[in-house]
């Protein structure tokens, strides 16, 4: 596995991220706040995370949801997953969604996404009269039944 530099300001007291096993792919990223955050149903909100970065250009982050968070409380991302892109200088923020019947309190310091770099390829466009044929052709949105 290759690793790739990414450069970190950390505010004060920010931990960095870190890999929780040896094979995790993502590293969990912890909630920046000072006291707890209440996100009622079907409620969003920007957490903090007190970190910025500076990511390789050739690469982004992703931000991904925790799979805890979102089994036993339906804590999930809005926009999942959530890109940073290699110009980008700015504070990481996680937009946190509750999708469960319950309020749920996010404590400072507690994990609340996992970041995992990605190589991206830029894309070229080739304009064409047509598109080449296969068995499945337009069927989308469920084509396939069940």
């Amino acid at each position: 596995m290759e690793n790739v530099i990414v450069k970190l300001v950390l505010e004060n007291g920010v931990e960095l991220p870190k890999y929780m096993t040896e094979g995790a792919a993502g590293m969990d990223v912890k909630a920046n706040i000072t006291e707890p955050v209440t996100l009622k149903t079907l409620e969003r909100k920007l957490i903090p995370t007190g970190i910025k970065m500076e990511i390789p250009s050739g690469y982004e982050v992703q931000v991904r949801p925790r799979s805890g968070l979102a089994l036993k409380h339906g804590i999930t991302l809005v926009n999942t997953p959530g890109t940073i892109d290699s110009d980008y200088r700015g504070e990481v923020g996680v937009i946190l969604i509750n999708l469960s019947n319950e309020e749920f309190i996010v404590n400072p310091g507690e994990r609340i996404g996992q970041l995992v770099l990605q190589k991206v390829y830029k894309m070229e466009f080739e304009k064409v009269d047509e598109l080449s044929t296969t068995v499945r052709a337009e069927g989308g949105f469920g084509h396939t039944g069940k």
